[in-house]
């Protein structure tokens, strides 16, 4: 969620173009005449054809909120309906979005101005800022000690935000630039991918120390992370080597590791299916099937743009917002075939 992806390359953006060639293209072939992927719709998102970055989807509610940050707009979109109900202004280059239904809030790095503004999600209105934070990207929220911990990319901490007040209460140095941000309900512990040192980093929510510092060998500047909870296991990706490594969060060693698209940025996790969705700035999707803590690649495939994915674990439908086709932004809404 840098600015340096801007320099993603001429051949990338070629060959994300050429996938766009026709509707087949959007489905994963795992073998030849197979398809792992169907499309289900086409939805045209508001605001100009620009980024939209990381999304975080409300199965309480129904809905998901889908960062669209060079157009400085949240989109809030029903999952139910199929519509957009809601496009909000004011996010300067929104990055990081997380909602916390329990408590009617979500979260968002409004990275333009050094802030982490909260937003009610009943009136949709801001009711806090909390700040400063160099480069706020992605967020994770504690519940039971009511924090938001957030990725500060070129600060390299992770910052503290108390959700009851909305003020920034600590800074945690990692050692790196920070990735991505996940909270585990398993051991209640906040992880942390942190660049340059390439390791993972467990933080004690209740004390805001860091437990532990565990090496990912051949990760190299891990950034995007999900968790398989049932199985304690977590996926972490390396956005410099094109590589993705299965962590078991007991001992805290990397059980696997895979090749995945060129640059790596948002995972999604389907724990009912045990599917995996990694998308890459290079606009390569690869889907992998998990069990018996190993990974079987299924396919992968090429949309523009389509670095961002979310996955509903109630009805395993898959999101992409895709920030220009044929000059407009829409949500591609995919599904398992096998889900037929």
């Amino acid at each position: 969620m840098m600015n340096r992806r801007n320099l993603q390359t001429l051949a990338s953006c070629v060959a994300a173009a050429l996938a766009l060639a026709s509707v087949g293209a959007y489905a994963l072939s795992a073998n030849p005449g197979g398809k792992v992927l169907t499309l289900v719709a086409d939805v045209p998102m508001p605001g100009p054809a620009v980024r939209f970055d990381y999304q975080s989807l409300d199965t309480v509610n129904h809905r998901l909120y889908i960062a669209h940050m060079t157009a400085d707009q949240l989109v809030v979109f029903d999952t139910e309906k199929r519509q957009v109900v809601a496009n909000l202004d004011g996010f300067k280059r929104v990055h990081g979005v997380f909602a916390a239904p329990e408590i009617h809030r979500l979260y968002a790095s409004v990275t333009g101005n050094h802030q982490v503004a909260a937003v009610d999600t009943q009136t949709l209105k801001i009711v806090g800022t909390a700040g400063p934070i160099s480069y706020p990207d992605g967020l994770a929220y504690a519940p039971k000690q009511k924090k938001v911990f957030v990725s500060d990319e070129h600060g390299g901490v992770d910052a503290v935000i108390d959700a009851t007040t909305n003020t920034l209460t600590n800074k945690i140095p990692l050692g790196g630039e920070a990735g991505n941000t996940v909270y585990d309900p398993v051991s209640g512990h906040i992880l942390v991918a942190v660049h340059g040192v390439n390791m993972l980093v467990v933080i004690d929510p209740v004390t805001d120390k860091i437990l532990g510092r565990y090496p990912l060998p051949g990760i190299e500047n891990p950034h995007g992370i999900a968790l398989d909870v049932a199985d304690d296991v977590a996926f972490v990706a390396g956005e410099e080597n094109h590589s993705l490594a299965v962590v078991d969060l007991k001992s805290m060693k990397v059980l696997s590791s895979y090749e995945v698209g060129d640059d790596p940025d948002v995972l999604a996790f389907d724990p009912g299916l045990k599917r995996l969705y990694v998308s890459a700035e290079s606009g390569t999707v690869t889907i992998f099937q998990y069990g018996n803590r190993k990974l079987v690649l299924l396919g992968s495939f090429n949309m523009p743009h389509a670095h961002t994915v979310a996955v509903d674990p109630q009805t395993h439908l898959v999101y992409f917002p895709l920030e220009n086709i044929d000059g407009h932004p829409l949500l591609r809404i995919m599904r398992p075939t096998d889900r037929n």
